[in-house]
C-alpha cells in the first residue's frame, strides 16, 4: 500500500498543467496533515512538475527532460523578478523565443509569432497586437498596461508580465538562464541510469543469510541493500559479511549499518567518485526519507560517463573556457603544453587565479595519464605550489611527467614556466577506471 506522501505525489501528477496547488486544499481533499502536504509539494517541486511564483502561487507545470533551451513563462517571471498582470493560466506554456520591441510597430510585428515573448515598454497598442499574434508580453521599466489588455490576456491565457529592469538587462538575464540550462543538459544524474525498484534485488530485516545465497545464485550479484517494512535502507550485505556465517543467521546481524547512499539528483560524476574511492560496486538510491528507489552499479556508471563524454557540448562551463586554451606546445614533446592567460582567468589584480592554476594542472595531468592508459579517471588528490605571480595575457608553458602508474592509480608532476622561469608546480594523484 502506498504512503500518504506517495498518494499526494500521484494526485499532483494527475492535475492538469497550469492548475494551481495549495497546501490547504491538498490537505483537505486527501485528508492529510498540512505538514505532509507541504513536504509532498516540495518533493514535486524538486521533481520539476511544480513551480512556485511570487505573488502568483504554486502551479502544476510540465516536466521537461529535453528542450532545455526553452523556458516556461513561469520561469521567466522568476528570472526577472516580475509580476504577472494577466494571463496567469498560461504561465506553464513554453517560451519559443523572445523579441525585443525596439522599432516601429509595423516593423516589430513582422517578427512576432505564437509562442514568442515580446519585450517592450509602455506601448499599450503593441501589447494588444502581440496578444492577438499569440505572443506573451514582458513590460520593462516597471510600467503597467491597461485593463482592456489584462482582460484580453486572461481570455487568451497569455501572460502579461511587468518588471522593474530595463530591456537590455532583461534580455541578458533570459539569455543567461537559457545558457545555464544548456550546461545542465550535459550533466548526467543518477536518475538517468537508475535500476528501478521493481528490478532491484534487496533483503529485509526479516531475512536470514540463506536468502542472500538465493539472490546470489539468481543474479550473480554479491551486494544487496537491506530495508525495513517502510522500505528505508538500513544496511548493506556483501559477500565478505556472510563468510563463515550460518544460513540461519539474521541478515540484520551481519549487515553493514548506515551504508553510503545517493539520491536521484546526485550527479553521475559524484557517484562515480564515491564508488571508486570507497571501492563499492553497487550503491542504493534513496529519496529524502531514506526509502529505497533503486540501485546503480559501477559498470553502468562508467558506461554512462563514457557516453556523456562523446556527446556534443552545447554550453561552456568555466573549466571548458580554461581547458579550451590548453594546446600542445609547438615542436615540443607529448609532455609539453601551452596556455595563454586570458582576462577571464585572472584575479582582481590581473594575476592568474588559484582556481585556474588547479584546473591547468588537472587538465595536463589527465591528458598525460590518458595517453599512457586509455580510460577514465577520477582525481584523488591535488597539491599546488604557487611560486610566482603570472600576469594577464602571458603564455604559460606546462611540462608534465608521469611519476608512477599502476593498474588502478597514477601520479603526475606538472611544472608551469613563464619565459623559462618556474612559476608554479603541481602534483596530481588519480584513480584509473577500467572500461
Amino acid at each position: 500500500m502506498s504512503t500518504k506522501h506517495e498518494q499526494i505525489l500521484q494526485h499532483i501528477y494527475h492535475l492538469g498543467v497550469g492548475e494551481k496547488i495549495s497546501v490547504r486544499r491538498i490537505a483537505k481533499v486527501l485528508n492529510v496533515s498540512e505538514g505532509t502536504a507541504y513536504r509532498a509539494i516540495k518533493e514535486a517541486e524538486n521533481q520539476g512538475i511544480v513551480t512556485t511564483i511570487e505573488r502568483v502561487g504554486t502551479i502544476r507545470v510540465e516536466k521537461k527532460k529535453e528542450n532545455f533551451e526553452h523556458l516556461t513563462f513561469a520561469e521567466v517571471v522568476n528570472i526577472v523578478d516580475g509580476q504577472v498582470l494577466g494571463g496567469r493560466d498560461g504561465l506553464h506554456k513554453t517560451l519559443q523565443r523572445f523579441v525585443i520591441g525596439a522599432m516601429k510597430m509595423e516593423a516589430m510585428m513582422r517578427y512576432v509569432e505564437p509562442g514568442n515573448l515580446l519585450i517592450v515598454g509602455n506601448r499599450y497598442q503593441v501589447h494588444q497586437l502581440a496578444l492577438e499574434a499569440g505572443a506573451a508580453v514582458l513590460i520593462t521599466g516597471g510600467f503597467d498596461t491597461n485593463e482592456e489588455t489584462i482582460a484580453y490576456a486572461n481570455e487568451l491565457s497569455l501572460p502579461v508580465i511587468t518588471t522593474s529592469y530595463d530591456t537590455f538587462t532583461v534580455a541578458s538575464m533570459i539569455n543567461r538562464a537559457i545558457y545555464d540550462q544548456l550546461i545542465k543538459k550535459e550533466i548526467v544524474f543518477v536518475e538517468d541510469i537508475l535500476i528501478p525498484l521493481e528490478n532491484t534485488h534487496f533483503l529485509t530485516t526479516d531475512h536470514m543469510v540463506e536468502r542472500w545465497h538465493q539472490l546470489n545464485t539468481d543474479t550473480s550479484h554479491t551486494r544487496f541493500p537491506v530495508v525495513n517494512t517502510e522500505m528505508k535502507v538500513l544496511g548493506m550485505v556483501a559477500a565478505k559479511d556472510i563468510l563463515s556465517m550460518k544460513e540461519s543467521t539474521p541478515v540484520e546481524k551481519v549487515m553493514t549499518a548506515n551504508p553510503i547512499t545517493v539520491n536521484a539528483q546526485t550527479s553521475l560524476a559524484s557517484a562515480a567518485h564515491v564508488m571508486v574511492w570507497e571501492g563499492i560496486e553497487l550503491l542504493p538510491v534513496v529519496d529524502d526519507e531514506s526509502r529505497l528507489l533503486g540501485v546503480i552499479s559501477r559498470q553502468d556508471v562508467l558506461k554512462a560517463l563514457q557516453v556523456a563524454q562523446r556527446q556534443p557540448h552545447v554550453g561552456d562551463t568555466l573549466d571548458d573556457l580554461i581547458t579550451g586554451h590548453v594546446e600542445e606546445a609547438p615542436g615540443g614533446s607529448v609532455y609539453d603544453y601551452v596556455c595563454e592567460l586570458t582576462p577571464q582567468m585572472t584575479n582582481p589584480i590581473g594575476m592568474i587565479s588559484y582556481g585556474v592554476l588547479s584546473t591547468l594542472v588537472t587538465e595536463v595531468g589527465s591528458r598525460l595519464l590518458r595517453r599512457h592508459r586509455k580510460g577514465d579517471l577520477v582525481v584523488e588528490n591535488l597539491s599546488l605550489y604557487f611560486l610566482k605571480p603570472v600576469q594577464i595575457e602571458s603564455e604559460i608553458e606546462m611540462k608534465g611527467k608521469i611519476l608512477e602508474v599502476s593498474r588502478k592509480s597514477g601520479k603526475v608532476d606538472v611544472e608551469l614556466y613563464l619565459e623559462d622561469e618556474l612559476v608554479g608546480k603541481g602534483l596530481m594523484m588519480a584513480q584509473l577506471l577500467e572500461r
